[in-house]
């Protein structure tokens, strides 16, 4: 990712509003001023759709936990294949050593299997929690997630996905920081995300920061973490359904030139609700960024109502296929 001209250093102090108001997205709030320039790139947007694994979680989780037949991510691999996906996201929790990693055999077979059947390896992710103010509990995540960068490397996905947050049920990063302040909080993320980027460096592997829980809750809140980390392995995985702001849209255009990866979900507004993504909005943003790469879309099933993935996702992908034709 670098070259002659870090990211990192040029036009320092830019504003990215240019970004914004070329996707047709009518400002609400003030924009921040840029501490990087966007990931540099050329040739034109040129997507491709992928699989978040997280989408058959159930399922998943049935077979591991031995819960029923459920299914393997081999068996969502061929699901991706005979669907027409380009590429599958085997999130790291659905592999059936997890947390430990896998044995070298079941990855380079999954591998091979993905190879035979056209369809890339998109990325993977772990969980983990950088906002406890347990220093023992911060340091075992990095650890982990270290682990998982070799995984992914063997794997060949080119960026892992982690947390800054909090990730433990009804609970706050104020909860679990006990007392400490978002500033000092905040550099504990940025020193654990910079010691997992210089990890990544040495196999290849991104550390994609996903804006998913209460900690980052803005696109302003992602960029200014990703941009302290000051990295070219630390960058931003856009999560099109978690941004808590009143106009999601103008999160995604202020973050979309800095995109590693992505999560496309059903509504911009969290799984509970009932307003769908406006994706051809959502991809005017993603191609006036000149993203090129992955598009992983992740179902999700709410609480309370029949989710079958094997007709969900087939009827989103075909929505995200339409409004990527549409917006060529």
């Amino acid at each position: 990712m670098k070259n002659q001209h870090s990211r990192r250093s040029f036009l320092k102090g830019a504003v990215v509003l240019p970004f914004a108001a070329a996707a047709t997205i009518e400002l609400e709030r003030p924009l921040p001023a840029a501490t990087e320039a966007p990931i540099a790139r050329v040739g034109g947007s040129e997507l491709k759709v992928s699989l978040n694994a997280y989408s058959f979680t159930k399922l998943l989780n049935d077979q591991i936990k031995n819960r029923g037949p459920g299914v393997s991510l081999f068996d969502v691999l061929e699901f991706c294949a005979k669907n027409g996906f380009d590429g599958f996201d085997p999130t790291g929790y659905f592999f059936p050593t997890y947390p430990e990693v896998p044995p070298d055999d079941y990855v380079n077979t999954l591998k091979r299997r993905a190879f035979e059947l056209g369809v890339g390896i998109s990325g993977t992710g772990v969980r983990n929690n950088f906002t406890t103010s347990d220093k023992t509990v911060r340091a075992a995540a990095v650890q982990h997630i270290k682990e998982w960068v070799e995984v992914a490397s063997r794997l060949g996905a080119p960026v892992i996905r982690v947390f800054a947050d909090t990730q433990m049920r009804a609970m706050t990063w104020q909860d679990v920081a006990k007392g400490y302040t978002r500033d000092q909080v905040k550099a504990w993320i940025v020193e654990a995300l910079s010691e997992c980027a210089e990890h990544g460096k040495q196999y290849g592997v991104i550390i994609g920061v996903q804006n998913h829980g209460d900690f980052l809750q803005t696109g302003e809140q992602l960029l200014d973490l990703v941009s302290s980390v000051n990295s070219d392995w630390c960058g931003v995985i856009v999560d099109t359904g978690y941004f808590k702001t009143p106009d999601p849209y103008q999160d995604m255009a202020l973050v979309a030139p800095y995109a590693v990866n992505w999560q496309i979900k059903q509504s911009p507004f969290g799984e509970e609700s009932e307003i769908p993504t406006d994706l051809i909005k959502l991809i005017k943003i993603v191609r006036t960024s000149g993203y090129r790469g992955y598009l992983p879309i992740e179902t999700l099933s709410p609480k309370g109502k029949v989710y079958d993935p094997y007709t969900v996702i087939p009827a989103f992908l075909k929505q995200l296929r339409d409004a990527i034709a549409q917006t060529a």
